[in-house]
């Protein structure tokens, strides 16, 4: 049985490069195993085969129904939710259905949630859907609020794609009232800064003032992130205040991801300045910049002329 079935797989898999492959994805998609679904489901995606849009949808309707035997881990309505996103499928009926679905399965100790991925998948595909954007932003705001922390990652993320001014207010709310896992409030972060980066400078800095080392390190990498010059200044000016080595640290790696020349010669001067890990981690930020290339042999001469070994050491690692 596992060799048929393992046959059955490679045969699916080989519909990558048939000619028409159509007819049989349609077979395989409405198959009573999950995997198998899940395999066809991934393939008509990627072939971009629209046409099967209709079978994929009633695919999904058939796994709702006790879904945890005829679905376990949600293989199948995964790959359906993300066919039917990547075929630019603009009815909302089937993602509507997946982001408020729940599927607690049983576990070691007692049961988990087998469903968030999806929900976070119909929250990114709604945005695109043909509704009213007040119905679409209240199903992302109260995803913010999904037990699962990826859900709510994906829901922030979602907020920004979906380009609605409306979108910051859940956004700053969020971030206000905080989340338990630092890199939901990152996400709010770098959401607000996509959809309104010139108002949201200021309330995204007031954060590198927050309680949690966490949360100033969201806060500075979505500030760093920014190509607004005023956000840049506002790193500055908090890389000068005395505090803790580990948040210098991060602030530096932070500034690796800056798309402003001056972010790179800022670097530049630690590496040439500083004393200690400081330098190092500059380093190591610049080698991970989109500047690596341009600065390498400045990068070389200062450490020649500083002939540190962990700075040698580093080099030879970030610019080899």
């Amino acid at each position: 049985m596992s060799k048929a079935f393992d046959q059955k797989i490679e045969a699916i898999e080989a519909l990558r490069t048939a000619s028409d492959p159509a007819p049989q994805l349609r077979k395989a998609i409405q198959d009573r195993n999950n995997y198998v679904v899940s395999k066809a489901a991934a393939i008509a995606g990627s072939l971009k085969l629209d046409a099967l849009i209709p079978d994929l949808a009633a695919a999904f309707d058939r796994f709702l129904i006790d879904p945890v035997k005829s679905d376990p881990q949600c293989w199948a309505k995964n790959a359906i939710a993300k066919a039917l996103k990547d075929l630019g499928c603009r009815e909302a009926r089937v993602f509507l259905l997946g982001i408020g679905h729940v599927q607690p399965e049983p576990v070691w100790g007692g049961q988990a949630d087998s469903a968030g991925t999806l929900r976070g998948t119909c929250a990114l595909a709604l945005v695109d859907c043909h509704m009213d954007d007040l119905v679409i932003l209240t199903h992302l705001t109260d995803r913010l609020a999904d037990t699962e922390a990826p859900v709510r990652v994906d829901a922030a993320l979602a907020l920004a794609q979906f380009g609605r001014p409306e979108g910051i207010l859940p956004l700053r709310l969020k971030a206000w009232v905080g989340d338990e896992e630092p890199e939901v409030t990152g996400q709010c972060f770098a959401s607000l800064m996509a959809l309104a980066p010139g108002e949201s400078i200021g309330f995204v800095g007031q954060f590198l003032n927050a309680k949690k080392e966490e949360v100033r390190g969201e806060a500075a990498a979505a500030l760093a992130q920014s190509r607004e010059p005023e956000a840049f200044r506002i790193l500055m000016e908090f890389y000068k205040r005395k505090m803790p080595a580990e948040v210098r640290h991060g602030l530096l790696m932070a500034l690796g991801a800056s798309p402003l020349p001056e972010a790179a010669d800022f670097l530049l001067t630690v590496i040439q300045k500083e004393t200690g890990d400081f330098g190092v981690t500059a380093l190591k930020a610049l080698g991970a910049s989109r500047f690596r290339h341009d600065l390498r042999d400045r990068v070389r001469v200062i450490v020649e002329e500083k002939d540190e070994e962990n700075l040698r050491k580093a080099f030879r690692s970030e610019f080899a």
